[in-house]
């Protein structure tokens, strides 16, 4: 259970990064800059701690999709991103397929 908590720990600082990353303008503005530099490297670190335990695999994929859709969200929300059918369907997309891997995983 404790390497979930990490997993998830590391996509919320990668997500932090991506939004810090927006704000950064092309690693122009310093706070933003380093925030993104020490969120990215955090979610690494915790990541790693995470496959200790779990299979890297779905470790990853876990990471890569929660960290995929909850940034696609942020946009949508936050930063005016378009919301399409399209988009909604790539979201519940990467949601099913994180929940394929997990109930093969189990």
């Amino acid at each position: 259970m404790f390497a979930w908590l990490l997993l998830a720990a590391s996509v919320a600082a990668e997500v932090a990064g991506t939004i810090a990353l927006r704000h950064a303008e092309g690693f122009t503005r310093l706070l933003p800059s380093l925030l993104t530099a020490a969120c990215y490297a955090g979610a690494i670190w915790l990541m790693s701690l995470a496959v200790r335990v779990l299979d890297v695999g779905l470790g990853y994929a876990v990471w890569a999709g929660a960290g995929t859709a909850l940034i696609a969200v942020a946009g949508m929300v936050w930063f005016g991103d378009a919301v399409t059918p399209l988009r909604v369907i790539g979201l519940m997309t990467i949601v099913a397929g994180v929940v394929v891997l997990n109930i093969e995983a189990g």
